[in-house]
């Protein structure tokens, strides 16, 4: 079995810039499935890590609450994801996959110390990332956003987590739904919620329309 510090060892040796490794950024999640799947291919699996590792971080530290230990538990992931690399083609959703996987490491991890058995939403610490604004969001004020990040800050955490996965991980309503074991609606209603609330700080009904997800 590999430990993390051997495997980012590997992954630190792959830095050295070329052509063919900056066509891995534009790589589709299932085109690096498969490379690392099929070929054992590293730099495909660097580029997996580097385009998961950041949110799968902040998605565990939100149930942790440590970073030491959402670090921790974000590597066992990715050193699972090499150990059983042969199997990556089986799996339909590798992004809800890791996700999901990160989420049961946390648990357990929780379970270890005697603190919660089952995940509580309730009890979620969400962080957003610094905003990257599309064309829609460029055209809102600096004064609009900061209002804006004010809101999304006061939202209950379970709105909140919801939120974050929908608008920074691009997870769609039903994956989750899934993920947090929670109904569909349930989903759909919070993230009504959180747009009512960012809509009413604005008092302009449309910049609110402009965080619903497609």
């Amino acid at each position: 079995m590999q430990t993390w510090e051997t495997l980012s060892a590997n992954l630190v040796t792959l830095q050295k810039p070329s052509i063919a490794l900056c066509m891995y950024h534009t790589y589709h999640l299932s085109e690096l499935q498969h490379r690392i799947a099929a070929f054992d291919d590293q730099h495909a699996y660097k580029e997996l890590f580097q385009r998961f590792q950041p949110g799968l971080v902040q998605f565990a530290y939100a149930i942790l609450h440590s970073k030491e230990l959402a670090e921790e538990v974000v590597s066992d992931v990715f050193i699972r994801i090499w150990e059983k690399r042969k199997t990556l083609d089986h799996i339909h959703n590798l992004k809800l996959y890791l996700f999901v996987a990160a989420k049961n490491l946390s648990i357990n991890c929780l379970r270890s110390k005697n603190k919660y058995e089952t995940l509580d939403l309730n009890q979620l610490k969400v962080e957003f990332a610094a905003p990257e604004r599309n064309p829609q969001e460029q055209l809102i004020s600096a004064e609009a956003m900061r209002r804006i990040q004010e809101v999304i800050e006061q939202l209950p955490p379970k709105c909140k987590m919801i939120f974050k996965l929908v608008k920074e991980e691009g997870l769609r309503q039903k994956e989750i739904a899934e993920l947090l074991h929670i109904s569909p609606r349930t989903v759909e209603n919070q993230m009504a919620v959180a747009i009512k609330k960012i809509g009413k700080a604005l008092g302009v009904q449309a910049i609110a329309s402009m965080f619903q997800n497609n």
